[in-house]
């Protein structure tokens, strides 16, 4: 989504938009703040536009609750107020996320005992809710709503999960962060924080151990992910799973292409 993190991010090249036009890519600014909640509108018309034109979008990537935003309807709590979500943001700069945890503890305590202490998106966006007036206890809220897992869709959706084995999968993703640094992205992420990069933008998967310069950090945490991932795939409805594993992407596309 942020434009001037496009090699962090893995977003399409300039070759591959002329190969296939995309769309979402680069529409918000590295200084803009960002929700699933402003996701999800904007997913939903360039889809609909897409079938009235007649062709057939592909979605693609992200995590699991953005995949569900564009494909159906979710009941999401509005974005903060002006302001909120920077003030937390602040917060976790002074004073850390156990502290903020801590408090939280003490506000809500049956919502803090939901939430890991280090988990810093759950914990900020409960801070948020409180700020709000509203409970932050909320399913949807913490991102476990019955909504994420049901077979609704808005359009007929062929849901396909690429799945690879664990050393075969590992070996992708040491392979994916040496390419990325070796094109820059330490340098890119660099550029952003001079630019006064947006909370939301800084929470792009190793922004901030590109800014501390430890790419192991990053590879450790995009295992993590990918593991996550895979759990979060395996509750999903209907989806229908593809191995990769020593497969050329046009063999996997075409399988792919045959279920339609």
């Amino acid at each position: 989504m942020y434009a001037g993190l496009e090699t962090l991010t893995a977003a399409p090249t300039a070759a591959e938009r002329v190969r296939l036009e995309h769309r979402l890519v680069g529409v918000v600014p590295v200084t803009g703040t960002f929700s699933v909640g402003e996701f999800m509108p904007l997913a939903h018309r360039k889809i609909d536009a897409a079938l009235a034109a007649g062709r057939r979008p592909i979605v693609v990537g992200g995590t699991g609750l953005y995949l569900r935003a564009a494909l159906t309807e979710l009941d999401l709590r509005p974005p903060p107020a002006p302001g909120v979500r920077e003030r937390v943001a602040r917060e976790f700069a002074a004073r850390g996320p156990r502290a903020l945890h801590a408090e939280l503890a003490e506000r809500a305590p049956s919502a803090a005992a939901r939430i890991a202490a280090t988990d810093r998106t759950r914990i900020g966006r409960a801070h948020e809710l409180l700020a709000a007036g509203e409970d932050p206890l909320a399913a949807d809220a913490l991102g476990e709503e019955s909504q994420l897992w049901s077979e609704d869709m808005r359009r007929p959706t062929l849901l396909v999960g690429l799945v690879a084995e664990r050393a075969e999968l590992y070996r992708r993703i040491e392979g994916r962060v040496d390419a990325m640094v070796a094109d820059g992205a330490a340098e890119e992420v660099r550029r952003a924080v001079a630019a006064s990069a947006s909370p939301t933008a800084r929470k792009a998967l190793g922004f901030e151990e590109l800014l501390a310069g430890d790419v192991e950090a990053l590879k450790r945490r995009t295992r993590h992910l990918a593991k996550r991932q895979l759990t979060w795939m395996r509750r999903l409805a209907r989806v229908r799973t593809i191995d990769v594993t020593g497969r050329e992407p046009t063999e996997v596309a075409e399988e792919v292409a045959a279920r339609l």
